[in-house]
């Protein structure tokens, strides 16, 4: 006789790329260079080198900034870039009334973990109210850990004080899921609304009919934004 799954109590959720698109990613800073008319090669270089630091919380932004952009005179203000940075940001609707609808129907608890600095993830958090379903914030800037070390996920388990079983990490990058399921902990490969939305209902995850029905414009959405 089979062993029954255990059930799902907890789901574990990455922001960029799931719930909103990603705070600054390639094509976002290859849009600002544009904008401000900044050299792309370089500007990139110092981004490598420095972002990972700044992600875990051991730089500020100003001093991000002043490392891959003004490190000499600028014709614009760091009021300017930031503004455009955060604007950027834009968020998947039907993702986060998917997660905050499961939270409800099935009296989940919801954990992000994601790796983001603190001033865009406290903008984020604070534009989208992604405090309205989610219970906390594992934030690489907040625990100085990113993925994908596995250690964010050890914390993100003892604060959840949830079996690594009784959990489904929701997660766009691959490297990222594979670490979270040699963990023990059931992950879904985010590629599109609806087959995350397939994937939850096979897990015994299901939400309101309609709300699954209705992804296909955000599907549409989706991959526009990652084009």
């Amino acid at each position: 006789m089979m062993k029954k799954a255990a059930s799902i109590t907890c789901l574990f959720v990455d922001i960029g790329g799931v719930l909103l698109t990603d705070g600054w990613d390639l094509h976002a800073r290859r849009r600002a260079a544009a904008h401000f008319k900044l050299e792309w090669p370089e500007m990139e270089d110092r981004h490598h080198l420095t972002f990972d630091t700044y992600e875990e919380g051991k730089l500020t932004l100003e001093e991000y900034l002043g490392r891959v952009v003004f490190y000499q005179k600028r014709p614009f203000t760091r009021v300017q870039f930031e503004a455009f940075m955060f604007a950027q940001s834009k968020a998947y609707p039907e993702m986060i009334a998917l997660i905050a609808k499961l939270k409800i129907v099935h009296g989940l608890k919801i954990a992000v973990v994601s790796n983001e600095g603190r001033e865009l993830n406290a903008y984020r958090i604070r534009r989208f109210k992604l405090g309205r379903f989610v219970d906390f914030f594992i934030s690489s800037c907040f625990v100085h850990i990113r993925k994908p070390d596995a250690d964010i996920f050890r914390l993100a388990l003892d604060i959840a004080q949830t079996p690594a079983g009784q959990i489904v990490y929701i997660e766009n990058t691959p490297m990222f899921v594979q670490v979270a399921e040699g963990m023990g902990i059931r992950s879904i490969l985010h590629t599109d609304y609806g087959s995350t939305c397939a994937a939850l209902a096979s897990l015994g995850l299901q939400a309101d009919g309609d709300i699954c029905e209705s992804g296909a414009s955000e599907r549409v959405e989706h991959e526009g934004l990652r084009a």
